[in-house]
């Protein structure tokens, strides 16, 4: 657990925070490319509805694709979002970050209600000066690990 601040750190989480936004915006809109491209190129997405993980743009930016190919059909919308940040930076330069993702889903014509609530580990690193996930693994409050 860390005590005090510093403005290095300070900035840091200010980054990552921002990071995530931009993250779950390209998610929310369907933009799989775009979302893809927060990912390093063989980053890899493990979520609890699939028996293996997702790895590599093409793969990811495909999966957000589909995925957002039938929220629009079945007329839903979907916003994932982001809280209780934990930012843990590792000595590699590499930061470990657990979120708590909880998914609205709202109906056309419905009411919000909360689809999935969600624990996310996130290893973030740096490319080219920017944060990208290396590796994101996805577990549900509702099933065992």
């Amino acid at each position: 657990m860390r005590t005090g601040t510093s403005s290095s750190f300070d900035s840091l989480y200010a980054e990552v925070q921002q990071f995530y936004a931009d993250h779950m915006h390209l998610l929310d809109a369907g933009d799989g490319e775009g979302w893809a491209r927060t990912f390093t190129e063989d980053g890899s997405f493990a979520p609890p509805s699939l028996p293996e993980p997702v790895v590599g743009r093409a793969a990811l930016a495909a999966g957000v694709d589909k995925a957002a190919a039938a929220l629009a059909e079945a007329g839903e919308v979907h916003r994932h979002l982001l809280g209780m940040v934990s930012v843990r930076p590792g000595e590699d330069g590499s930061l470990s970050v657990r979120s708590y993702a909880q998914i609205i889903a709202t109906a056309r014509g419905g009411s919000p209600r909360l689809h999935l609530m969600c624990v996310c580990d996130d290893v973030l690193v740096r490319v080219d000066g920017e944060l990208k996930v290396r590796e994101r693994r996805v577990t549900r409050d509702d099933r065992r690990p």
